[in-house]
Formats: C-alpha cells, sequence, structure tokens
C-alpha cells in the first residue's frame, strides 16, 4: 500500500514538474513575442528584406523571362499556339507542385533553409533553360525551374511577415513586395531591349548566374525567429532577437500576444495542418485566400504571358514594340504598389482589394463592349487593369501569412499559393482557346467576369491591419 502511494506521489510530482516547465517555457516564449513586436524596423530589418527581396526579383524575373523570349521562339521553332499553351503551363505545374513541396518543406526544417534550396532550384534552371537547344528540352527545364520559383515566393513571403511587427506591418512587407514587380518589369525592359539586339538565351543567362548567388546570401541569412520559438528553440530564438534589438535603441510599446503553443503542440499540429486549414474557425478563411488568389492571378499572368504575344499577332506591332508596350504593364505595377504600401495600413486589406477587383473588372467590360479592336485602348485599359490586379496579388502575399498561425504558416501560404499556379495554367490556355474561337473581346469579358468574382469575395476578407500575428491567428 505504501508503493502505491509512493508511486502516485512520484506521478504527481512529474507532472507538477512538467507543468512547472511547461508554464515556463510558455512564459519564456510570451516574452520573446513581446520582444519581437517591441522592435521597430531597423537596418537589420531592412538587410533580411533586400537579400530575400533579391531572391523574389529573380523569382518575378525567372518567371516572366518566358513570354519575352516567345516571339522569337514561336518563328524559330515554328510553335503553334497550343505549344504556347503548354509550355506556358509548364512552368506553372512546376509551381504549384513547388509551392506544396517547400511550404511542407519549411515548416520542418525551416524558412531559410527552404528559401535557399528554392532559390538555388530556379537559378540552376535558368542555366538549363539558356542551354536548350529545342522545344522538348526547354519545356522539361521550365517545369523544373518552376518548382524552384513556386517555393520561394510564399516562404520568402512566410519569413518576411515573421519578422514584421504589428505597427507597419503592411508599408514594411509591400515595400518588399515591390521587389516582385520590379523584377518584372526589369524582365519586360530587358527583354525588349536585349532578346532583339542578342538573342533569347540571354534572358535565361540574366537570371542564372546572379540567382546563384542570391541564394548563397540567402543561406547566411537568420532563422525567423517566430518559428524557433515554435518549435521550441528559445535559445536560438533569443540570440536573433537580441541581434534585432541591438541594430536600434527606439522601442514600441507592445501589447500582450498570446504565447505559442509548445513544442510538442507545434509538432503535432505541424503533421495536421492541411486538416486544420479546414477546421471551423479557419475554414472561411481559407477557402476565402484561395478564391482571392485563382481570382487574381487568373487574370494577372494570363495577361503577363499573352501580351507580348497579342501585340505580335494580334495587332502586328513591330517586334520590339509589342515587347515594349507589354513592358508597360510592370511599371503599372510598380506605380501602383508603390501607392498601396503607403495606404494600406490606413485603407486595409479588405477595402483596397474590393476595390481595385471592381476598376478592374469594369476597365475589362470596357475593352470587351468598345475598345478590343484599338491597339492603343488595349494599351491604356489592359495596363491600368493589370497594375490594380498586380497590386490585388502584392496584398495577398501580406494578407495571407497574417491570417495564419505559425505552426502552419508557410503550408497554408504555400498552398494558397498553389491556387494561383493552377489558375495561371488555367488562365494563359483558356485564354488562347477563346482568343482562337471567340476573338480578343472574349478574353476581355472573361477577365471582367473573374475580377467580379474576386470583388464579391473579398468582401469576406478578416481585416488584419495593426493587430500582432499572434493575435489575428491563435
Amino acid at each position: 500500500m505504501q508503493d502505491g502511494n509512493a508511486l502516485q506521489e512520484a506521478v504527481r510530482s512529474t507532472d507538477a514538474d512538467a507543468h512547472a516547465a511547461q508554464s515556463s517555457m510558455d512564459a519564456a516564449s510570451a516574452a520573446l513575442m513581446r520582444r519581437i513586436e517591441s522592435v521597430p524596423f531597423s537596418r537589420w530589418h531592412t538587410k533580411a528584406r533586400i537579400i530575400i527581396g533579391s531572391a523574389t526579383f529573380f523569382d518575378a524575373f525567372d518567371a516572366l523571362s518566358i513570354a519575352f523570349v516567345l516571339p522569337v521562339l514561336i518563328g524559330l521553332w515554328h510553335i503553334g499556339p497550343l505549344a504556347i499553351g503548354v509550355l506556358i503551363g509548364a512552368s506553372y505545374i512546376g509551381q504549384f507542385i513547388g509551392a506544396l513541396i517547400f511550404g511542407w518543406f519549411a515548416e520542418r526544417h525551416g524558412r531559410i533553409r527552404s528559401a535557399t534550396i528554392s532559390t538555388g532550384i530556379m537559378s540552376v534552371m535558368s542555366m538549363g533553360c539558356a542551354l536548350s537547344g529545342s522545344f522538348p528540352l526547354l519545356l522539361v527545364c521550365r517545369f523544373i525551374q518552376g518548382i524552384g520559383v513556386g517555393g520561394e515566393m510564399p516562404v520568402a513571403a512566410t519569413y518576411i511577415s515573421e519578422l514584421s511587427n504589428a505597427h507597419g506591418r503592411g508599408k514594411y512587407f509591400l515595400l518588399y513586395e515591390l521587389i516582385f514587380p520590379v523584377g518584372l518589369m526589369a524582365a519586360g525592359q530587358m527583354g525588349a531591349w536585349l532578346v532583339p539586339l542578342i538573342g533569347w538565351k540571354i534572358m535565361f543567362w540574366i537570371g542564372a548566374v546572379p540567382g546563384l548567388l542570391i541564394a548563397v546570401l540567402v543561406s547566411r541569412l537568420p532563422e525567423s525567429p517566430r518559428w524557433l520559438i515554435a518549435q521550441g528553440r528559445l535559445v536560438e530564438a533569443d540570440a536573433i532577437v537580441k541581434e534585432m534589438e541591438a541594430s536600434t535603441e527606439r522601442r514600441i510599446p507592445a501589447g500582450q500576444p498570446k504565447a505559442p503553443r509548445n513544442a510538442a503542440h507545434a509538432a503535432t499540429d505541424a503533421r495536421a495542418g492541411w486538416r486544420e486549414l479546414l477546421s471551423p474557425f479557419y475554414r472561411s478563411r481559407t477557402l476565402v485566400v484561395w478564391v482571392l488568389w485563382a481570382s487574381a492571378f487568373f487574370i494577372a499572368n494570363s495577361l503577363n504571358n499573352w501580351l507580348p504575344t497579342l501585340y505580335r499577332s494580334v495587332y502586328h506591332l513591330p517586334l520590339q514594340t509589342a515587347l515594349r508596350a507589354a513592358s508597360l504593364t510592370n511599371v503599372a505595377q510598380v506605380a501602383l504598389l508603390l501607392v498601396c504600401a503607403y495606404v494600406i495600413d490606413r485603407v486595409g486589406r479588405r477595402n483596397w482589394t474590393v476595390s481595385a477587383f471592381c476598376l478592374a473588372a469594369v476597365l475589362f467590360a470596357c475593352l470587351r463592349l468598345f475598345g478590343a479592336h484599338d491597339v492603343w485602348s488595349v494599351m491604356v485599359l489592359a495596363t491600368v487593369s493589370y497594375g490594380l490586379v498586380g497590386s490585388i496579388a502584392a496584398v495577398l502575399y501580406l494578407y495571407t501569412p497574417e491570417v495564419y498561425p505559425t505552426r502552419m504558416r508557410a503550408t497554408s501560404t504555400g498552398l494558397a499559393t498553389s491556387w494561383l499556379r493552377l489558375a495561371s495554367a488555367v488562365g494563359p490556355s483558356l485564354a488562347g482557346l477563346l482568343l482562337h474561337r471567340r476573338g480578343i473581346g472574349s478574353v476581355f469579358l472573361m477577365f471582367a467576369l473573374v475580377a467580379v468574382v474576386g470583388a464579391l469575395c473579398a468582401l469576406k476578407m478578416t481585416e488584419t491591419r495593426e493587430r500582432s500575428l499572434e493575435e489575428i491567428a491563435p
């Protein structure tokens, strides 16, 4: 009897010690979160934003480079409309796979390791594209490159979001995200200038060599302290937070963010993250996010990939003129996104997204009704419409990591971006089919209807401005 009592006492003592240890760990985690939220944006944050932003620049450059290569390859390799759609779609299928694989990898092995590998893949395969001498080989290289392109962006967005605090997060993030359309704009300007002068392979060489250097720089960045805290690696997280604090003497009065779950719970949730996305608390957020990604990128990437060819084959512009006209879309996106970065924390994510979708729908409807046969109307209205929808795409990279907790942030963002990859694979193919059967006006009508769907869905967004990540997503 005495032995039984002693055993029960030992069990109670062990449970009490475990509870005390867990309480101590939770308190230390909460204290670290408060310290992260108290550090204003500084040179430490700027360095991380520049390096990750450089990787994102080449992500954008590599994704769009094919659009400015295609007008040359169509004549050189005698590629038909169906093959064009397959080549464009292959990259997006690869991006779909990459978003899922690297989102999963980032939850288990860290944001930096995942971003490094994905950046390396897209840079090496850009070199493979440059060395391709036939359509089948280029198709394979673009597919594999797409895996790296699709993996880098959601993990990078997750990482930048997790470095941010509640105050001014929208501006900080969108100034990083501005680098993506700058990459698209650079691809457009360089493509319009260099492809007629040097040849199509130069676009892939530009993406290959600097990209490998950027992959090395990414590998040397500190890991996300929020991810380390979620893994129970508090000593490592504390060292990184100290670096953040040492970069500036200023402090922001912090709120009281919820303590993250312990390491055991975090590991369990990482395995169950796919199911939790559709749990009662997150289901509506998840469905809204998925529709928004699909709607925005169905339009944006269809326009991005088809406009150079449309200007050349439908409106019969000279090659260099067609490429320069197409590159204006990315200039418009940069301008509108710069405005968005400075107002997003005032107007909110939902209001911007709804307004941009509605205005884009009106402009596409105008093109369908009276502007589709006038190349100048297409240049102006399609360019502005793309700028609006492109700004939505950037806001979604801000919004999606905000509405999910650290334990599944990379997975959920990767899965959300997989919908953009599917939409981007279907959109250009469907645009090509409609163009062939019904004419250019039907393509613009399709874009208008998709924009209306996006606007209706955006009305259901959860507003996240000026709220800590732990408050938004427990």
